[in-house]
C-alpha cells in the first residue's frame, strides 16, 4: 500500500494496480500548485464530507478518469444527479471493493456543499487491504467512537487531522492514536491556511514523548506500508 500526500487532506492511495483519491482539494490550494490534477490516476474517489476543501476537484477528476465516488448517501446522490458513478454508504456500513474492505465510521464535524446544500453526516474510512489496514479520520473532533475501531480492526496506520481550530489538534490526535491503538500516525489537515498552521518540530516532539511516530509528509511525498 502506497500513500501519497497531496496537501491539506488530499491523499492518493495505491493498492496493487488500483488508485484511490481521498478528498481531492488541489487546484484551490496554493501550497499544492506543483501537483497537476490532469496527471492523477483515480479508480475510486473517497469523500469524508462535502466541504469545498475536500471536494473542489472531484468533478474534474471523476469526469476524466471515470472514478467511482464513495461517500455517504447524500454526497453520492449529489454526484449521481450530475451524471457521475457512485457507491453510497452510511455509518457502520462496510463493503468489499476490489482493493479491500471499506467501512464508513463516525466523525464529529459539519458537512455542506459550497452552496449550502446539505452534505449528509461527515465520516471517516477504515480500509482493510490484503496486508495492511488504515484509518482515515476525515475532519473530526476527538470522539469516544474511535475506541470501537480496534475492537474489529488492528491498524497499521492512523491518518489524523492535527491542524486544530476546525478539527482536533496535536494533543487530541495523540489521544486519538491511543483510542484506535495505533502509534504510527500520518498527520494531515494542517498548514493550508492561517487557522491551521502548526509547529512541525513541536508536533513531532509531542508524539515522540508519548512513544509515537508522527509523519508529516511534504506535498507530493509518499510512504509505503
Amino acid at each position: 500500500m502506497k500513500i501519497t500526500f497531496y496537501g491539506h487532506a488530499t491523499l492518493g492511495i495505491q493498492i496493487k494496480d488500483i488508485h484511490i483519491l481521498v478528498d481531492p482539494f488541489i487546484t484551490g490550494n496554493e501550497k499544492a500548485s506543483a501537483i497537476d490534477i490532469e496527471k492523477l490516476k483515480a479508480d475510486y474517489i473517497l469523500l469524508t464530507h462535502a466541504h469545498q476543501d475536500h471536494t473542489l476537484d472531484v468533478e474534474a477528476i471523476a469526469k476524466r478518469t471515470g472514478a467511482i465516488i464513495v461517500s455517504n448517501h447524500e454526497i453520492v446522490t449529489h454526484y449521481q444527479n450530475l451524471g457521475f458513478e457512485g457507491h453510497p454508504m452510511n455509518h457502520g456500513g462496510s463493503w468489499d471493493f476490489e482493493f479491500g474492505n471499506v467501512r464508513y465510521v463516525n466523525a464529529i464535524h459539519t458537512s455542506s456543499f459550497p452552496d449550502g446544500k446539505y452534505g449528509g453526516q461527515p465520516g471517516g474510512f477504515i480500509i482493510e487491504g490484503e496486508h495492511k489496514n488504515i484509518y482515515i479520520a476525515g475532519d473530526t473532533a476527538l470522539t469516544m467512537d474511535m475506541k470501537l475501531i480496534p475492537l474489529r480492526t488492528k491498524l497499521d496506520l492512523a491518518i489524523l487531522p492535527i491542524g486544530d481550530n476546525f478539527t482536533m489538534g496535536v494533543e487530541d490526535a495523540i489521544l486519538a492514536s491511543n483510542f484506535v491503538e495505533c502509534d504510527k500516525v500520518l498527520g494531515y489537515h494542517f498548514d493550508t491556511f492561517g487557522y491551521i498552521e502548526i509547529d512541525h518540530e513541536e508536533a513531532k516532539r509531542k508524539f515522540f514523548e508519548k512513544d509515537k511516530d508522527l509523519m508529516l509528509l511534504e506535498i507530493g511525498e509518499s510512504v509505503e506500508l
